[in-house]
């Protein structure tokens, strides 16, 4: 195993920064009922743990849910289909190799769907590494070079070597940001805390950090962004040289970078309770000057509840200077409490030209709007420029007539083949939607 992890470590630029940090960190303190386990995974050695748990492929659910997407409609040549029946189904992480795909929750489980045949349907879907306690690890990602981080309410976890460490309780694991480092532990909450993560072409961990707040109090605006709550945070892959790339954030759980230009994309959820149609929700965009993001700016909250809205909470009071000279307008404006959340580009073959480096991204849907809306993928076409030109909905229909969810999508990402994965935490599921000419 040590000849393995030192395999991986070798692929990547940060591999010597990491390998010093991990063999502290193997000593270091984590999250309580983690520390013990947390040590002996560090040091190879085996924690007792029992067998992962096996989340059963039931066959009678499955044909429910097949009925089910019956229901969605896709543009000609589009078929959608189960890929996996996952509880709780949050953010997807897809590896390089084995077709294997992570996928984390907002309770205490990632879990790990194994397409062992390479049919496009998983066989086997199993607790991931359950020698470690998670704490609402709902942002997974996958590194080019094999590492998985998944990010928690308060702390972030790295996984080397991940695809090799699949088969037991016992995985490769450390805190690169340790418990209660991610954020100050006084302002922990339960709400707001489904981080979303992603590997920018420079190498860099990116996270995505919802402020707690349906509009942040006057007396937090100066700490959080300071802090980087209600932000887009940046670390190197071994936690160090932490940055606050964006501000203004009310609460992203999407986030992902254009392979063309390096800009980085994320969705964002607005001010909740000022109406069914207002305010609208976001695609926001930091744009990327000669191979650099351009950091620092500011993207509305608490001051906007979304597009150009003003809150109420903050409507009579002036836009601080530094604030205004920094604000970034939306690059789309979607429509009012649809719950924007996870988002990919597209690269692949499988599908048409048209979506060729296209953003598709998830409506979750409104717990807030009278009238129910969302529950759909959208898809957002770009300009020459790098900027959104047109945003149009993909797959819809996980809604019924009267306003009842069948289904909610929270992620979508691209699988091996190029077609994509589409995750659902309310039927508790992943699908995969496949073109064919």
């Amino acid at each position: 195993m040590t000849t393995i992890l030192r395999a991986a470590f070798a692929r990547s630029a940060t591999s010597i920064a990491i390998g010093l940090t991990l063999s502290l960190a193997a000593g270091a303190g984590f999250a309580a009922g983690d520390d013990a386990n947390l040590e002996k995974l560090g040091s190879f050695k085996k924690t007792n743990t029992p067998p992962p748990k096996r989340i059963a492929q039931d066959p009678t659910y499955i044909a429910n849910l097949k009925k089910m997407l019956t229901n969605v409609k896709m543009p000609d040549g589009f078929k959608i289909d189960v890929f996996a029946v996952v509880p709780d189904a949050r953010t997807i992480a897809v590896s390089r190799n084995t077709a294997a795909v992570w996928v984390g929750t907002r309770k205490n489980n990632v879990y790990f769907a194994n397409d062992r045949d390479m049919d496009n349907v998983a066989d086997t879907v199993e607790d991931f590494s359950p020698s470690v306690k998670f704490d609402i690890p709902a942002g997974v990602c996958y590194t080019p070079d094999g590492f998985m981080y998944v990010v928690e309410r308060n702390r972030v976890m790295m996984f080397p070597a991940v695809e090799y460490f699949t088969e037991g309780s016992d995985t490769v694991a450390f805190a690169v940001v340790k418990q209660g480092d991610l954020i100050p532990a006084e302002e922990e909450s339960y709400n707001h805390t489904a981080r979303a993560c992603t590997i920018g072409p420079d190498n860099r961990l990116y996270i995505t950090m919802g402020q707690p707040f349906n509009v942040t109090p006057p007396e937090k605006v100066d700490m959080y962004r300071k802090v980087g709550i209600g932000a887009i945070l940046s670390f190197n892959r071994d936690g160090g040289d932490r940055q606050v790339v964006a501000t203004g954030v009310r609460n992203s759980s999407g986030l992902a970078f254009n392979p063309k230009d390096g800009s980085l994309w994320w969705t964002d959820n607005q001010v909740d309770g000022m109406g069914d149609e207002t305010p609208p929700g976001e695609l926001n965009k930091i744009p990327s000057v000669n191979g650099k993001l351009v950091q620092g700016g500011w993207y509305g909250h608490p001051y906007y509840g979304g597009g150009d809205v003003r809150t109420d909470d903050y409507k009579d009071k002036a836009i601080p200077a530094d604030m205004a000279a920094a604000y970034v307008k939306p690059q789309v404006e979607m429509i009012a409490h649809a719950a924007d959340l996870g988002m990919m580009f597209y690269t692949g073959d499988q599908f048409p030209a048209k979506y060729k480096n296209a953003i598709f991204s998830a409506q979750h849907g409104s717990w807030n709007a009278v009238k129910p809306r969302g529950a759909r993928v959208m898809v957002t076409y770009l300009d020459d420029k790098g900027n959104a030109a047109k945003t149009e909905p993909f797959a819809e229909g996980f809604m019924t007539s009267a306003g009842y969810y069948l289904g909610r999508p929270v992620d979508v990402q691209q699988y091996v083949d190029g077609s994509i994965l589409v995750s659902d935490d309310k039927a508790g599921a992943v699908y995969r939607i496949s073109y064919q000419k």
